[in-house]
């Protein structure tokens, strides 16, 4: 029996996927908060405008902050979006990174199956891999390869740039 929400939070694997999934978190919410101080000083700018422009240079020069506007808003949403998806995806892409560990530790054991503590209903402490699964995981795999490539997170990107 093993407890995979323990697994991937006790092993440095685990904490550096959600670690890498946090300071993404991180950097799109500064990213979301810069460009709204923009476009609220564009928006004041535009403003101050409107008295010396025509109602039609006006009403082009809105919609086109407009345009704007809402296109940052469909890519803030799409990040949002991947984020979430990669947030979700760790936990799988995590176990298929440990998965060969804890085959092994299966069959140290003499085990034929591992089971999630979630759908045991009663159990002998004595059966419970998850403390020996987290000391192997970290001593095999340790945090994951250097390249994020594994990690759970989007490999990374300039946020002002990716598309």
């Amino acid at each position: 029996v093993r407890d995979p929400e323990r697994l991937f939070e006790e092993t440095r694997l685990g904490q550096r996927m959600t670690a890498g999934i946090q300071a993404e978190r991180e950097e799109l919410i500064a990213r979301n908060r810069k460009i709204e101080a923009e476009l609220e000083a564009e928006e004041r700018e535009l403003t101050s405008l409107r008295a010396e422009l025509t109602p039609e240079e006006f009403r082009e020069k809105a919609d086109a902050f407009d345009v704007k506007v809402q296109n940052l808003r469909r890519d803030s949403d799409r990040r949002v979006r991947d984020l979430e998806r990669s947030r979700e995806r760790a936990p799988a892409i995590f176990m298929q990174t440990v998965e060969p560990v804890l085959v092994e530790l299966m069959r140290e054991a003499g085990g034929v199956v591992i089971m999630d503590i979630r759908s045991v209903l009663l159990r002998a402490e004595v059966i419970d891999i998850t403390d020996l699964a987290v000391e192997r995981v970290d001593e095999e795999i340790g945090d994951g390869p250097d390249d994020g490539a594994e990690d759970g997170a989007a490999p990374a990107t300039d946020p002002d740039t990716a598309d």
